[in-house]
C-alpha cells in the first residue's frame, strides 16, 4: 500500500496510481470524541497507519480517509478526530464545531483513558448528547478505554467502563494504542460493519423512491426516436422487396 498525506488528509491508496474505480464505494462517516488528552488522535492514526507516534500538535479536528475491506466489500471511510471535551458546571461544554461533527457523523467512538477518571466521568454526558442529535437511536457508538498499559497510575478499573458500555448498550473494547493494534482496528471495524449493514437495507428503499419521479433523459428520448425510425425504414423496405 502506498500511503499519501496532506495537510490534513491521510489517503490510502492501491499501488499503481490514483485511477479510479469502477464503482464508487460505500462511504462510512465516524467521529471520534471524549476529553482532553486521552489519546483520539493516537487513536485514529494507530487505525489509518498502524503506526504509534507518542508526541501530537493540539488537536486541530482534521479529518482522515482511507479504503477498508469489510466482508468483502470495499468501503471508503472518513474519521473525524475532534478536540477535547469538557465538564463545566455539570454539563458539557460542546461548541457548535464538535455538534456539527456529531451530526455528520454516521457512527461514534467514545474515548476515555483508563488514567483519567474525569474523561470517564464524560461517557455518559456524552453518549446522552450524541443520542440528543442523533434522535431514533440508530448511530452504533463503540466506548474504547485507552492507556491500558498504564496499570501503575490507572484511575479506573476495566470492569467500570464495561459495566458503564453495557448500561448504555454500547460494545467496548480496552486498549493500548501504543502497544497493540489489534483492538484498535476492531472497535473501528465493527463500526464500518453496522453502518454498512444499516446502509444496505436502506439503499432499495432509497432507490425505489429516486426512480419512480424521475423524468426521461432528452438523450434516451432522442435514441429512442433514432431507433423507430430506422425500423419503419427498414420495414418500408422489406415491404416493398
Amino acid at each position: 500500500m502506498r500511503l499519501t498525506r496532506s495537510m490534513c488528509t491521510i489517503a490510502e491508496c492501491a499501488p499503481g496510481g490514483d485511477s479510479p474505480a469502477t464503482a464508487r464505494p460505500r462511504l462510512v462517516k465516524i467521529a471520534v470524541v471524549g476529553g482532553s488528552g486521552v489519546g483520539k488522535t493516537a487513536l485514529v492514526v494507530r487505525f489509518l497507519t498502524r503506526r504509534f507516534i507518542g508526541d501530537y500538535e493540539r488537536n486541530a479536528g482534521n479529518l482522515y480517509s482511507r479504503h477498508v475491506q469489510v466482508d468483502g466489500e470495499m468501503l471508503a471511510i472518513q474519521v473525524q478526530d475532534t478536540p477535547g471535551v469538557q465538564i463545566h458546571e455539570h454539563s458539557l461544554d460542546c461548541n457548535e464545531q464538535l455538534n456539527r461533527c456529531i451530526r455528520w457523523a454516521d457512527a461514534l467512538v467514545i474515548v476515555f483513558s483508563i488514567t483519567d477518571y474525569k474523561s470517564f466521568e464524560l461517557l455518559s454526558h456524552l453518549y446522552h448528547h450524541v443520542r440528543q442529535l442523533h434522535p431514533g437511536n440508530m448511530v452504533p457508538v463503540v466506548i474504547v478505554a485507552n492507556k491500558a498499559d498504564l496499570l501503575h497510575i490507572k484511575e479506573v478499573e476495566p470492569q467500570q467502563g464495561l459495566q458503564l458500555a453495557n448500561m448504555l448498550g454500547c460494545t467496548f473494547y480496552e486498549v493500548s494504542v501504543s502497544e497493540n493494534y489489534n483492538n484498535v482496528f476492531n472497535a473501528f471495524h465493527l463500526l464500518c460493519k453496522e453502518v454498512n449493514k444499516q446502509q444496505i437495507t436502506s439503499t432499495p428503499e432509497r432507490r425505489r423512491t429516486s426512480l419512480i419521479p424521475r423524468p426521461k433523459s432528452p438523450n434516451m428520448q432522442d435514441l429512442k426516436r433514432r431507433f423507430k425510425q430506422a425500423l419503419s425504414a427498414k420495414v418500408r423496405t422489406v415491404t416493398s422487396v
